[in-house]
């Protein structure tokens, strides 16, 4: 089960940009809020974004960490 695993937020209809930047800044390590926000136009714009790549076990808490946050996650994908 090794290789690298991708987190994915998808765009909604109920998480702010703000809410969204906050998440990512308080759960993805070396996230910044300004990088928050830059995740958080892509999601709009794109409809997702990868927000981190790595490890399967840190890939599985990063995800369920944005779930509890209420943001729309994809399921998680190995690459």
């Amino acid at each position: 089960m090794g290789g690298n695993w991708q987190v994915i937020v998808l765009n909604d209809d109920h998480n702010t940009f703000d809410h969204v930047a906050r998440a990512l800044a308080n759960v993805i390590p070396g996230v910044t809020l300004d990088r928050g926000h830059r995740f958080a136009d892509q999601i709009h714009q794109t409809g997702q974004a990868i927000v981190w790549t790595g490890p399967r076990e840190p890939a599985e808490l990063y995800w369920q960490q944005l779930k509890d946050a209420k943001l729309t996650m994809a399921p998680l994908e190995q690459h």
